[in-house]
């Protein structure tokens, strides 16, 4: 840890819905996360880690491990119930007892806005995010937060992995609100139009995540000095071939999902590539809209696991995101959804590539992880290969000149997951069964604490590493 530059920061992350659970106490409404899990055969652990109850015990294991920041999200519905109007008292208390203990603890509150748990009466009454009324009412949810909480955090992210989430919600409908449409979704979906709605969401998200960034510049930054960012979800992508219409395809997908986010937010406007293919589908923007986005971000948060080997697609019709940026997706090596090679190398990729096209802005690895199946052995040695690489590999890129400011392990306690409820990222095992959530280290989160209290990284190849069997000290010279 000790070759990281002064003031960078290490820490680990959930997210409201997952960690909290207690989704009908005190005052929550449900969110989009609820209607969808309980429509469809996906999980129903309505108690998630319960983190709603047992978030003291939660600080006191990041205070033991040594975590210098907490990654966390508030809930929309349990802080404003109605989506907007009236703030939840039990709610504001809670997400303020967190901050305060965290602080008690000399432990920095990164706080995420929105983790995709719209309430669902928003989705009702308007549609949520394919609408331009999301984005008075997010700027609204957002000056709550920032009143009641800005003193104490410093560090906010508005919209976690947009791109994500207008693929994933409103194309092919694999995650909430599950809007898409014939042939494109993957669940049957009962609304929704994949070939406009995944662009307008997107548009109107970025909107938001701009009007919120204004407003805390013009009310809050004199008095509360913090800085506002949003997230991208990043994986790596390499040419399947050495083909030039593969290489040509890695570029198309690079600028579909970063650029999509981030051109807007460092240019004013989408790549050209998006243009040309989706034509009027992708909405415009103003020349007021474009002056608001472009530059309103202080930081980028990557959110990176793993990464996709591109292949051009014979396609030739342009329909959807994924047939507009004529790609095969196809995960590289042995890699699944629920299986992650070990390839820090695409971390460093995609932190380089952010660096020569965007300006290198300030970077926060906000999530990485790798899932393992839940109930496997705690001692986790192959999660341990793979923090240590990644890790290493974050620390080359700095080495690179890459301005990164810190790095987030994803999970701190398993979570619900919603891809495989089998497969979990935490460093602390909960067990599921068990009314009371106990939580159990596994090896990672001894070797994540050892590592925090002084070891430091090699840069040498992360698989030469010897791996902890029984043992969690681990040293790398």
């Amino acid at each position: 840890m000790n070759d990281f530059p002064e003031g960078f920061i290490f820490g680990s992350g959930v997210s409201a819905f997952q960690w909290e659970g207690a989704v009908d106490e005190d005052g929550r409404t449900p969110s989009i996360w609820d209607t969808f899990l309980n429509s469809s055969n996906g999980p129903t652990r309505d108690m998630g880690s319960d983190g709603y109850h047992k978030y003291k015990e939660d600080v006191r294991l990041m205070y033991d491990m040594g975590l210098h920041a907490f990654r966390f999200s508030i809930s929309w519905p349990r802080l404003i119930p109605s989506g907007r109007g009236p703030v939840n008292p039990k709610g504001l208390w809670f997400y303020k007892n967190l901050i305060y203990e965290l602080k008690r603890h000399g432990i920095e509150p990164h706080v995420t806005l929105y983790h995709n748990d719209l309430p669902q009466v928003l989705e009702d009454e308007y549609g949520g995010w394919v609408d331009r009324k999301i984005i008075d009412d997010f700027t609204a949810f957002a000056d709550i937060c920032f009143r009641e909480f800005g003193h104490s955090v410093k560090f906010w992210s508005t919209i976690n992995e947009p791109n994500m989430l207008a693929w994933g919600g409103y194309d092919s409908g694999y995650i909430p609100p599950n809007h898409c449409s014939p042939p494109f979704g993957r669940l049957n979906c009962s609304r929704g139009n994949s070939s406009t709605e995944p662009y307008i969401a997107l548009h109107n998200m970025l909107l938001a995540h701009a009007s919120t960034a204004r407003l805390y510049q013009q009310k809050y930054k004199d008095k509360q000095n913090g800085s506002v960012g949003i997230t991208c979800f990043a994986f790596a992508v390499v040419p399947l071939t050495s083909s030039e219409e593969d290489e040509v395809a890695a570029q198309r997908a690079n600028a579909f999902f970063l650029g999509w986010v981030l051109h807007p937010l460092v240019f004013g406007d989408y790549p050209e590539v998006m243009k040309r293919r989706a034509g009027k589908r992708l909405p415009s923007f103003s020349q007021e809209e474009s002056d608001l986005v472009k530059g309103s971000s202080d930081f980028l948060g990557v959110i990176h696991y793993t990464t996709m080997s591109i292949a051009h697609s014979s396609i030739s019709r342009h329909e959807d995101l994924i047939s507009d940026m004529n790609v095969m997706l196809i995960p590289y090596g042995n890699s699944t959804l629920v299986k992650f090679d070990v390839l820090p190398w695409g971390l460093e990729g995609v932190l380089e590539y952010i660096k020569q096209n965007y300006g290198n802005p300030p970077v926060y690895i906000l999530e990485n992880g790798t899932p393992t199946n839940h109930n496997s052995s705690l001692n986790d040695v192959g999660r341990v290969e793979y923090i240590h690489a990644y890790i290493a590999a974050v620390l080359n890129s700095v080495k690179n000149g890459s301005d990164i400011r810190g790095y987030f392990q994803w999970s701190l306690v398993d979570l619900l997951e919603f891809i495989d409820a089998n497969y979990t990222y935490g460093l602390y095992y909960v067990n599921f069964s068990d009314p009371e959530r106990k939580r159990s280290p596994k090896t990672s989160a001894l070797w994540y604490s050892t590592f925090l209290k002084g070891t430091t990284v090699s840069s040498q190849d992360p698989k030469n590493l010897s791996l902890l069997s029984s043992s969690p000290s681990f040293s790398s010279q």
